[in-house]
């Protein structure tokens, strides 16, 4: 590892001077999911030292969604990094978090009244805590190091469990007066939602989304039953009341698409989340309806990182707050190495 310049102003020895090798500081990214808690242990420059992925829990509540992530994460941070001290922590979540509470996370019944900001900083003691939606570290991620970089406006597209999107103007992510710029999941479906209150009707997201997919496609299986999205994608047209029921979703998400071009008229959108995995049906619509209905089509594509961007956003998050506190190498480039790819940068 090299050392350390000493930063501006300081005295003596600069942060990373008072370790050695061997206790030398790390950092962690957490991304806090809606089906699936993920983890990352890096060096402060991001290289990676260990990651791994654990169930969200979320039908047992926040606490115990919370509880299960903090707990895999030090079993990580135990076996990659013993001894090691944490001087900073990325978060990424679905909703929009504070240190007293996250807004607008429904997912997960009880996430809305979490103070997520005081119980990471509980969790790891003395750490620098940094937190952003997902789908806004996700797309910082990718307009840093994927498929947004020097892309000017442009969109990321997060299909996951929810849905949502970011906007990337000048390298950087528009946040929005209340940090809910892009939550198109609350978007209006049909006019005569208009004046109708949220509460009282029903969201975007509840149907273009995962989970609102999922729960869809109950009522066209045999037994009646769950369904995830990927298998109602895959079903194809071998059920043809599946079949229907992707035509429409795919129909319903590139209505509100367009309109989004229309309005950001970006060089690009990227595409990332759960429901990546079925692009060869989804792409298709989505092509056709921008080139159809936008004045200036953006190329879409999918996500660098189509799986774990708002994990990667979460361990860059992490670095820039381990820099501010002036830890890091005179010569390191961030991240050292990706997640999804383990490629150098």
């Amino acid at each position: 590892m090299s050392r350390a310049q000493s930063p501006p102003g300081a005295r003596g020895a600069s942060p990373l001077e008072r370790y050695s090798v061997a206790d030398s500081p790390v950092i962690l990214g957490l991304d806090f999911g809606g089906t699936k808690i993920a983890m990352a242990v890096c060096e402060p420059d991001g290289e990676v030292r260990a990651s791994t992925t654990v169930s969200s829990g979320g039908e047992f509540g926040a606490r115990a969604s919370f509880e299960r992530g903090v707990h895999a994460a030090r079993e990580v941070l135990a076996a990659a990094a013993p001894g090691r001290e944490v001087v900073a922590v990325g978060v990424s979540t679905f909703g929009i978090p504070f240190d007293d509470r996250v807004e607008l996370a429904p997912t997960i019944d009880g996430w809305g009244d979490l103070p997520l900001g005081r119980e990471v900083r509980a969790a790891f003691p003395g750490a620098a805590v940094r937190m952003a939606t997902d789908a806004k570290a996700a797309a910082q991620a990718e307009a840093r190091w994927g498929a947004l970089a020097g892309f000017d406006p442009a969109i990321y597209l997060n299909l996951g469990t929810g849905l949502s999107a970011a906007i990337v103007v000048g390298g950087k992510v528009l946040h929005g007066k209340n940090g809910a710029a892009g939550e198109i999941g609350y978007n209006l479906r049909v006019t005569s939602d208009v004046g109708v209150p949220l509460a009282a009707r029903t969201m975007l997201e509840d149907m273009i989304s995962g989970q609102g997919l999922a729960r869809r496609a109950a009522g066209h299986t045999t037994h009646g039953g769950p369904m995830e999205a990927a298998e109602v994608f895959e079903a194809g047209p071998d059920v043809p009341g599946l079949d229907r029921l992707v035509t429409e979703f795919v129909g319903e998400l590139a209505f509100h698409v367009v309109n989004l071009a229309i309005c950001i008229n970006p060089v690009r959108i990227a595409v990332g989340g759960g429901m990546v995995q079925s692009w060869d049906r989804l792409r298709p619509g989505l092509q056709d309806a921008l080139t159809a209905g936008v004045p200036y089509p953006p190329e879409l594509v999918v996500a660098r990182f189509p799986s774990d961007a708002p994990l990667i956003g979460a361990v860059g998050l992490a670095v820039d707050a381990a820099r501010e506190e002036g830890i890091h190498g005179a010569e390191v480039t961030l991240p050292a190495v990706t997640l999804s790819e383990g490629l150098p940068l």
